[in-house]
């Protein structure tokens, strides 16, 4: 039976060739470089995808949770970075964690380093959190002196190990062409060193510095003086991905296949089950105009075209997905029929539908299931 025949409902599909090419691809990019390959696995979630990695040589990870670091350390990742925030309200599972692997938090404040010396119980290693130019969280890369100040907190107690300074250059996700993400990345880079020299000098030792985002550590061919990358998009790459020019159609590993349940020609549009809850409400934004991502068709294997030419998830609610589809698309479609997105930000398809299917049928979950009907 056809894999397409066998499912019901929106499901994202897996092309595992493309998959692991693109785990090669950086992993070997890291290597030529003498850089750390610390993968960001909040893109899969999946303990079966993480020995894709470790088939490559991948033995430290990064993770965005406590949850997620737990899960993985349940499947065998004992070297975990967690690369948000830490919550103090989560220190008896930091407590336990941390016995039990290699554990990296990150900060930016002295009230959560004071609260880790006081509450912790195994050493940890720290990370002071830069914010680069993305202007999300962290430290200022400009202000030396108050970087300085925390980690002079950070090395008060024997139990915070202070490690390096990290940062996530999300600014490149905004460039607007390959050689604006490479200067967006690159003066990322740049500001990390110049503070961490700074911090050299006033005695701190030689910090490492990480960094970590698809666009740059992609497209850019010198990853710079950095001591570790943390890319995780990657390894499925996405429609924003796609509209950056970061990735080809052909590296696209990952698409929601999603059920015709109505056509409307008079307006070119096809209603899908296929909605937020399984999209999010991440956009790509082509010429102006917001859209939830790229349509391809899939044949019966869930192979998937290139994307259709002027065709995008236009708008979306709960379940529905609303296509805008040129009327030469609609010849022969029908409901019950099957097309493709290829998500605008697949790392949030994948932790919304708890799970996906690679093309040969075989079925991989992801450490939270999706509980969805």
């Amino acid at each position: 039976m056809a894999l397409l025949d066998e499912l019901e409902r929106p499901t994202l599909l897996v092309n595992t060739e493309i998959a692991r090419h693109n785990i090669a691809f950086m992993a070997e990019k890291a290597r030529q470089q003498g850089v750390r390959f610390r993968p960001h696995f909040k893109t899969h979630q999946s303990a079966a995808v993480g020995e894709w990695f470790r088939e490559a040589g991948v033995t430290a990870i990064t993770v965005s949770s406590v949850d997620m670091a737990v899960y993985f350390a349940d499947h065998g990742w004992n070297d975990i970075t967690i690369a948000f925030p830490v919550n103090v309200r989560q220190l008896r599972t930091l407590n336990a964690l941390s016995k039990r692997v290699s554990l990296g938090l990150l900060v930016e404040s002295a009230k959560s380093v004071q609260f880790l010396q006081e509450q912790l119980e195994a050493v940890v290693d720290v990370w002071i959190k830069i914010d680069s130019g993305s202007g999300r969280t962290g430290l200022a890369w400009d202000q030396p002196a108050e970087v300085a100040r925390l980690a002079d907190g950070i090395q008060r107690s024997d139990v915070t190990r202070l490690r390096g300074l990290l940062t996530h250059a999300g600014h490149t996700y905004t460039a607007a062409s390959r050689e604006e993400i490479c200067q967006r990345y690159q003066s990322s880079v740049n500001r990390m060193t110049d503070l961490q020299s700074d911090l050299w000098a006033g005695g701190y030792g030689l910090l490492e510095v990480s960094v970590g985002d698809t666009p740059g550590c992609t497209v850019c061919s010198d990853l710079g003086k950095v001591d570790e990358i943390r890319p995780g998009n990657f390894v499925f790459y996405d429609g924003q991905m796609l509209r950056l020019g970061v990735c080809t159609p052909q590296q696209v590993a990952a698409v929601l296949a999603v059920p015709v349940v109505a056509l409307h020609p008079e307006r070119n549009e096809v209603v899908v089950y296929g909605g937020a809850v399984h999209l999010s409400k991440d956009v790509i934004v082509d010429e102006g105009r917001p859209h939830y991502g790229y349509i391809v068709r899939l044949d019966g294997s869930g192979s998937w075209s290139a994307p259709l030419a002027n065709a995008r998830m236009a708008r979306l609610s709960q379940e529905h997905g609303i296509i805008v589809m040129p009327t030469t698309e609609f010849s022969g479609l029908q409901v019950g029929d099957w097309l493709g997105v290829l998500p605008a930000h697949v790392c949030l398809t994948v932790a919304a539908l708890g799970g996906y299917c690679t093309l040969d049928g075989s079925s991989i979950t992801t450490y939270t299931p999706a509980g969805l009907a």
